[in-house]
């Protein structure tokens, strides 16, 4: 008898020993649970869940593959959690670089550069392995870790539209489907339903670039389950990714890229489907969209600008980026925030200094998450919005602001004074009569190059005094420039520099570029509708550059180089076309903070 009690005493034992491996929580955020942390232990498990939308075809609604990893007291205890849930287009590899495959950028404007090579993905991976990503962080923790391939890539069903409104429903569907209002099936074309029984329904997204986008286009949709999104250097607008201003204009580091390419670079999805998709999307939905003759805002760049989809959305949005991030530029990520702040969601961002990618400090993205998903009162979306990497800061210890722009910041004029074909003047007093000065467009000329030359007429630069004093930058430069150009179409280029231009191997990123923008004077009217340039007549266009947040030290100059074709973004025709500045009408804005007496202090 007194055996049978030690049994059931320590059968009991057991029992309460297993209920209590559950989620617990320090200082507002999710700990590792060791019985979480047992890889082996964990379930994984592969299933189709079946969207509204058929896009491959077939006159079958598309299914998307999606991969599962929970810890196994999901199964064996009836625990219920949160979903950490990424998607991607990439997770099934993506097509070889091939000769052609980027548009070719050596053409004069409004001419159509040649065809491009459509090259072929070939899918990797044997069985249906998604990623691994985001698993060992979150799943220690008390979350089950949920991936999915987008439309048309990897096992997924369907096409790549780069930005249709597949590419949201899709996470849409899989976020309905943890919550009971869609169908998941264990097999591509099976009827063998699966159920999200294991989960509270509550789903955070996170990713980076692409895999950033995604979650955003989910929290467009407004659907029920999606708490929280934390997009890192997403695109948040195709029109903003390769246009600029009525611009055609490559992402950093891709000269010649656009959305069919894109397309062709993920479409790794059913070879048997392809053609369907290629004829459909790329080949006609996209190549009439894309308008590479004129770079005007249309209804196929409407339909994937985010900041157009935003009303339903209600998830806490916690947004980064990197403010030297030249392939996504900062204004994605700006603009978003911005919006989601006006409509009254919880919002914070965080920018470091560095370039593309880089995700906010592990641990506030587990308080955002803490928050939202599991309800602990941690205070997260109280206190400061904007957290930035300053120049000398550790990327895991950034210093923390009431918003951003910085509430101190106001903008300064600066006009221009001659000569700007050697080093003319920023100077915050306008001096009348200082007349018109003429660049010549020559792409063979790097920016950084003409930013070092003492004189050139490729571009016109002008610079503040040296600066006796650190001077702090926040937000959004906007210029405004008078201009005439020997041509019926000009590029126009435009960066903020810091000089002296620092080339010592000792360079940081931040040494020499503050900011940059580009526009096309076609456009200066209408972004929708551009218009020819009568040579010789002087035209009136404002634009912002990129948002920036820098400290420019002292013994630097804050400089406005102005030209025409970047080798590194534009389109670049044959050398020789002439833009001519109006330097009375020009100036620009720049937001310093503690405004004009804050400037005019360092100035003198």
């Amino acid at each position: 008898m007194k055996k049978l009690l030690l049994i059931l005493f320590l059968s009991t034992f057991s029992l309460s020993a297993q209920e209590q491996a559950k989620p617990f929580f320090e200082n507002g955020e999710a700990q590792v649970v060791p019985e979480f942390n047992i890889p082996e232990d964990w379930i994984r498990e592969d299933l189709w869940v079946e969207t509204n939308f058929d896009t491959d075809g077939d006159e079958l609604p598309d299914r998307m593959h999606v991969a599962v990893t929970r810890p196994k007291q999901t199964e064996t205890e009836g625990l219920k959690l949160p979903v950490v849930y990424e998607s991607s287009p990439y997770f099934a590899g993506v097509a070889p670089d091939v000769e052609g495959a980027f548009y070719d950028v050596y053409h004069e404007l409004g001419e159509k550069g040649k065809d491009i090579v459509n090259p072929s993905v070939t899918r990797i991976g044997e069985r249906p392995i998604i990623s691994n990503s985001q698993i060992n962080t979150w799943v220690p923790r008390g979350y089950i870790v949920v991936h999915s391939s987008s439309p048309g890539t990897g096992l997924s069903q369907g096409s790549p539209t780069v930005g249709g409104d597949n590419e949201s429903l899709a996470p849409k569907a899989v976020i309905d489907w943890l919550n009971g209002r869609a169908k998941g099936y264990k097999t591509p074309y099976g009827d063998e339903e699966v159920e999200a029984y294991w989960t509270t329904g509550k789903v955070g997204m996170t990713g980076t670039s692409y895999n950033g986008t995604i979650p955003l286009a989910a929290a467009t949709t407004g659907v029920e389950g999606l708490e929280a999104i934390i997009p890192i250097a997403p695109n948040t607008s195709y029109y903003h990714y390769y246009r600029s201003n009525g611009l055609v204009r490559s992402p950093g580091g891709y000269l010649g890229e656009d959305v069919d390419v894109l397309y062709n670079f993920i479409h790794s999805g059913d070879e048997s489907k392809r053609a369907y998709a290629d004829s459909v999307y790329r080949d006609t939905e996209i190549k009439n969209g894309i308008d590479r003759i004129t770079g005007d805002y249309n209804e196929f760049w409407a339909g994937r600008d985010y900041l157009n989809e935003m009303e339903p959305m209600k998830a806490a949005l916690f947004m980064a980026h990197g403010f030297n991030d030249w392939n996504v530029m900062p204004e994605h990520s700006y603009r978003i925030y911005k919006a989601a702040e006006e409509k009254g969601l919880p919002v914070k961002i965080y920018y470091h200094q560095y370039g593309h990618g880089g995700p906010p400090p592990i641990s506030m993205m587990n308080k955002w998450f803490t928050k939202y998903l599991f309800g602990v009162d941690n205070d997260i979306e109280k206190g400061p919005k904007a957290y930035i990497v300053r120049e000398d800061d550790h990327p895991k210890k950034p210093t923390a602001y009431a918003n951003y722009p910085n509430p101190d910041a106001e903008k300064v004029r600066l006009y221009l004074q001659n000569n700007g074909l050697k080093k003319g003047a920023l100077s915050t007093k306008k001096i009348k009569n200082q007349g018109k000065q003429t660049l010549i467009d020559n792409h063979n000329f790097s920016a950084d190059s003409l930013a070092k030359l003492k004189s050139s007429k490729h571009r016109l630069l002008f610079t503040t005094p040296i600066l006796n004093e650190d001077v702090h930058l926040s937000g959004l430069s906007t210029i405004k420039i008078k201009l005439a150009s020997s041509k019926p179409a000009a590029n126009l280029s435009v960066w903020m520099v810091s000089l002296p231009w620092n080339s010592g191997e000792n360079t940081k990123i931040t040494d020499n570029i503050i900011t940059r923008g580009w526009a096309d004077p076609q456009n200066y009217k209408s972004l929708t509708e551009s218009e020819a340039l009568e040579p010789g007549r002087f035209y009136e266009l404002s634009f912002d550059l990129n948002p920036d947040d820098q400290v420019i030290p002292a013994g630097q100059q804050i400089g406005l180089m102005i030209f025409s074709s970047d080798n590194k973004f534009t389109l670049l025709p044959e050398p020789g076309t002439q833009l001519t500045v109006d330097l009375d009408e020009t100036h620009i804005e720049i937001p310093v903070v503690g405004g004009m007496p804050a400037l005019q202090k360092a100035m003198k």
